[in-house]
């Protein structure tokens, strides 16, 4: 049994799961990819083609039809976390390649929204010090001026597991939460502690809004120019779902006309993020490389289920398969 690991950018797979295990009890071959294998469909194919079993490191590295297709080896393709997107489930069927996923640890990510809203709030991308910018440099000792929260609104734009974790600890900065998605009931929003309000109000309300909405046909560009304009010119918009729910031009557009104060995202249209990405060198950006679920925590959970993962299909009794 061959299996290809993908996507470990820290080399820490081995670390925090017995792969070793699979070797001696199911006589496995385990390649670990480090770096990510590129975008070109050729490429991607040529490397995994060898493959029986093909661990993916959420969408990192996607499946659609034309790759699986390629890949005639490949009978377990195993994703971290509890759904992929970018994995055709129809075509794996229709290939007999079973596709099961590992737990997920929710509150990363939740922590890491508010990591970014914080940044953005308190102007950290600019009064950060480092070996650059030393604390002893009066041009960079109070050079902006922060956001206090308390007091402020905090829209949240889906209030699912997500979305609710991030409204509690608005309210436990004293902020007025409100949220709005096409779904939210009075009493989801009441259950949470939250104001219930309408799409247009929560953008032209909202001092900080926050995006928790899963990535889908009618959420993808759901937040476009129109939504943008309603937004206050020093308000925040934070992003740590999926790039494709905000429209990247009307973003890019919204922060180069002052239409909006900061953009504050974690996720991108590409990722890795190319040369010469127009958001990421865009006015009133602040960027982290998709990271609100790169922790310690998050990934033993991955690569522990993913081993589990192995061993119960290799007994012919898979588990966790997505459907």
């Amino acid at each position: 049994m061959r299996i290809a690991l993908l996507d470990d950018y820290h080399d820490i797979a081995r670390s925090l799961a017995d792969f070793k295990s699979l070797s001696e009890d199911l006589n496995a071959e385990l390649t670990v990819f480090t770096e990510h294998l590129g975008h070109d469909d050729e490429a991607v194919i040529s490397a995994l083609q060898p493959y029986d079993v093909i661990i993916a490191m959420r969408e990192r590295t996607p499946f659609p039809r034309q790759r699986l297709e390629a890949l005639p080896n490949l009978r377990l393709l195993v994703t971290t976390g509890r759904r992929n997107g970018s994995i055709d489930l129809e075509a794996a069927k229709e290939h007999g390649i079973v596709v099961s996923h590992t737990g997920y640890k929710a509150p990363d990510a939740a922590e890491h929204t508010w990591a970014l809203i914080l940044a953005a709030a308190r102007r950290l991308d600019i009064e950060l010090f480092s070996a650059d910018r030393p604390l002893t440099d009066p041009n960079h000792w109070q050079s902006t001026l922060g956001m206090g929260l308390s007091g402020k609104t905090l829209g949240v734009y889906g209030l699912g597991n997500l979305g609710a974790r991030v409204a509690r600890v608005g309210l436990a900065f004293g902020m007025r939460v409100i949220a709005y998605s096409q779904n939210l009931t009075d009493e989801r929003a009441k259950e949470i502690g939250v104001e219930k309000v309408s799409e247009q109000e929560l953008f032209a309300s909202s001092d900080v809004l926050t995006i928790h909405l899963k990535l889908s046909e009618r959420s993808t560009g759901v937040v476009g120019s129109t939504q943008l304009s309603w937004m206050k010119p020093d308000a925040i918009l934070v992003n740590t779902s999926r790039s494709k729910i905000v429209q990247t031009d009307a973003l890019i557009d919204a922060l180069n006309n002052e239409q909006l104060y900061l953009a504050a995202v974690d996720v991108f249209d590409v990722e890795p993020l190319p040369a010469g990405d127009r958001l990421a060198a865009t006015r009133g950006v602040i960027a982290t490389p998709h990271i609100g679920y790169v922790t310690v925590e998050q990934f033993e959970i991955f690569f522990n289920d993913a081993v589990a993962d192995i061993r119960a299909w290799a007994k012919g009794k898979p588990v966790r398969v997505l459907i």
